[in-house]
């Protein structure tokens, strides 16, 4: 774009400021989301130790075929 040029053009209808501004801001969030890389959030393993099920008596679920004593 060059700095002529509008950053939003009105195609239909007659928006007031206020609807205008908030077109405007949305748009601004939305692109500057888009610039954001996105990185996952991967969790550490947790140890077996770590599992509150254990403390409440609750059967532990396991694969079909799993071995069980």
């Amino acid at each position: 774009m060059t700095g002529g040029e509008p950053l939003v053009r009105v195609v239909r209808g007659e928006p007031d400021d206020f609807e205008l501004a908030a077109v405007t801001v949305v748009v601004a969030a939305l692109l500057a989301a888009a610039a954001q890389p996105v990185v996952p959030v991967v969790p550490e393993p947790r140890s077996g130790w770590a599992d509150r099920s254990r403390t409440l008596g609750i059967p532990v679920q396991h694969a079909p075929g799993a071995w069980n004593s």
